[in-house]
């Protein structure tokens, strides 16, 4: 008998509540740029265009508040971590002159809370 890895049901939560905020970001006229892109600096799990913007977005899932709320998992060192990432991205792209937002996105218990310019730097 074999036994899913340790962490398959977080992760597979995690990717369950990334798809319902994929639809959610589209069905909102944002266009999806990039799911779970990665560089040396980490790991950002959706990046959007929502019209002159650069969005990048952590989206947070759980199925109960009893660890606080989605969002409040998102503090300052995941906030300077997203920030190099998306400095990043950026570069790569050459896009150097581009608005640039933080948002994040709560999934909890199926329901969307979008928290749009969640963090600056």
């Amino acid at each position: 008998m074999q036994f899913a890895p340790k962490n398959f049901h977080k992760k597979l939560l995690g990717k369950i509540g990334e798809d319902k905020a994929a639809k959610f970001l589209k069905k909102q006229g944002l266009k999806v740029l990039e799911r779970n892109y990665k560089n040396n600096f980490g790991e950002i799990d959706i990046i959007a265009k929502d019209g002159e913007y650069t969005v990048f977005i952590e989206v947070k899932t759980r199925t109960s508040d009893s660890f606080g709320t989605p969002s409040e998992a998102v503090d300052h060192r995941k906030r300077q971590k997203y920030g190099l990432v998306a400095k990043g991205y950026l570069t790569a792209k050459g896009l150097f002159d581009t608005a640039v937002r933080f948002d994040v996105i709560e999934v909890e218990n199926g329901k969307i809370n979008h928290i749009s310019d969640a963090f600056s730097l």
